[in-house]
């Protein structure tokens, strides 16, 4: 089988290559740059010799970017790739977009669009969600964070857009009869210094945390959404994540409830990722 994962040059992106890739799937690491993709695939290519892994260039920020992608046909893809910006300075894609919402979540939207012809009739689509979401809420009004922009709440906001899509997605996927796939996942509290090292591109703080006791790797972090990708026990519309209160563990499926379960906020946000991106996902 063949997986693309985004934003797979770093990070939980790349462990869930180096796992895939461990369970025999050919990889395609989406990336905006060539210099860490590469350098990505030579690791990876390290830690399992055999892998089946390759690279194409995706910039989320950019639509153009997105809607050109160069892949053939997928068994899955893995919507993980994500920003997080730090400073209080609002940032905006090359389209315009906020870009916390603009990549995390439009980037992806527009992508699932692109890939409609490529991806096999029982392909997965696996979001990557975020434990963050939870207490997030959408601003209709201002989806772009125009008027109040937080960068925690920016990003908060995105990965409940990037959930509730995923779901509609699932919803229309059914009517369509379509035998796709689509699924949530998301890696509960991974943090850098319990994740493994994988040199140059990661190089573990030796400092011991008392976190471990809560909180994962992002190795482990990364599980639920390969379980999503290939586990024979998947079914579209699930959330997967760690089995310990959603923080650490083996991946289980999670009940959708709470600001997941709004079929009409989805429906709104679905319309208003059409308009903004251009495109819209369809299956048949």
């Amino acid at each position: 089988m063949t997986v693309l994962v985004t934003g797979g040059n770093a990070g939980i992106g790349y462990f869930v290559a180096e796992q895939l890739a461990e369970a025999g799937a050919e990889v395609v690491l989406g990336s905006r740059d060539a210099a860490k993709a590469e350098v990505a695939v030579r690791v990876l290519r390290e830690r399992v010799p055999d892998a089946r892994v390759s690279w194409a260039r995706l910039d989320l920020a950019d639509l153009a970017s997105v809607k050109g992608i160069e892949v053939g046909e997928l068994d899955a893809v893995v919507l993980n790739a994500g920003v997080y910006l730090d400073g209080p300075e609002r940032r905006e894609t090359k389209d315009g977009h906020e870009m916390t919402f603009g990549v995390n979540h439009l980037g992806h939207f527009a992508l699932t669009a692109a890939l409609g012809d490529r991806l096999k009739p029982e392909a997965r689509i696996v979001t990557m969600g975020s434990f963050a979401a939870k207490s997030a809420k959408l601003d209709f009004e201002d989806l772009q964070s125009k008027r109040d922009y937080r960068p925690k709440t920016a990003y908060e906001r995105s990965k409940l857009a990037q959930t509730l899509f995923a779901l509609e997605l699932d919803r229309r996927l059914r009517a369509a009869g379509s035998s796709r796939l689509s699924v949530v996942a998301h890696p509960g509290g991974a943090l850098d210094s319990l994740t493994p090292d994988r040199p140059p591109l990661h190089v573990r703080n030796r400092k011991l945390s008392l976190a471990r006791i809560a909180l994962q790797g992002k190795d482990d972090g990364a599980r639920p959404a390969v379980r999503a990708a290939v586990g024979p026990d998947v079914h579209s519309g699930q959330i997967w994540g760690p089995r310990m209160f959603g923080l650490k563990g083996a991946p289980r499926p999670e009940p959708v409830r709470g600001p997941y379960a709004d079929p009409e906020a989805a429906a709104r946000l679905w319309a208003a990722s059409v308009e903004l991106t251009g495109v819209e996902p369809g299956f048949s």
